[in-house]
């Protein structure tokens, strides 16, 4: 039962209607009990920690009688439309040496999947140029209107996102 088995990267939705990614899960080093390391997908992106029996046990019928979910974190679909995830602004990023733009651009290139591609068009916030939007646009074959940076940046990740939708139902049959 996949309520019961989160896996990094799948998104959950708590019954307060927050939506948080699953990091992994680890086990406690003293007691041995697994637990669910989260982030949530809004505000701060603040990251968690909660015991795996409690991530994924029934919300408390007692103490929240009008909540419709059946459960206190509910496995949603894995690709969550943007509109229902922030990203983080300036938020550091804990992960390998930081590419620069231009190393960044040739790994979006070369990326295998429109979720990799996605990821590096995130990391490049802030430092991409038009110049590289329309270098990425043609990889994508796509057409990215003259405009404001930000505008235009926005419409390459909503030509992404839709790639990507369409390269996991492609996928899934």
């Amino acid at each position: 039962m996949p309520q019961g088995n989160p896996k990094p990267g799948e998104f959950y939705l708590h019954f307060k209607d927050r939506l948080y990614q699953v990091l992994t899960v680890a086990e406690h080093s003293e007691t041995g009990e697994e637990l669910v390391i989260y982030q949530a997908l809004y505000g701060g992106f603040q990251t968690y920690a909660r015991p795996l029996k409690m991530f994924v046990s029934p919300v408390d019928r007692e103490k929240y009688p009008n909540v419709c979910q059946e459960y206190r974190f509910q496995l949603t679909e894995q690709n969550p439309p943007d509109s229902q995830r922030e990203e983080p602004r300036g938020a550091k990023q804990v992960s390998a040496p930081k590419l620069t733009a231009e190393e960044n651009m040739m790994a979006f290139f070369d990326a295998e999947t429109m979720e990799e591609k996605y990821q590096i068009l995130l990391e490049m916030r802030g430092e991409v140029t038009d110049r590289m939007i329309n270098n990425m646009a043609v990889v994508l074959d796509v057409v990215i209107e003259e405009g404001p940076l930000d505008q235009r940046y926005e419409e390459l990740k909503t030509c992404v996102r839709t790639f990507q939708k369409y390269e996991v139902e492609r996928t899934s049959r």
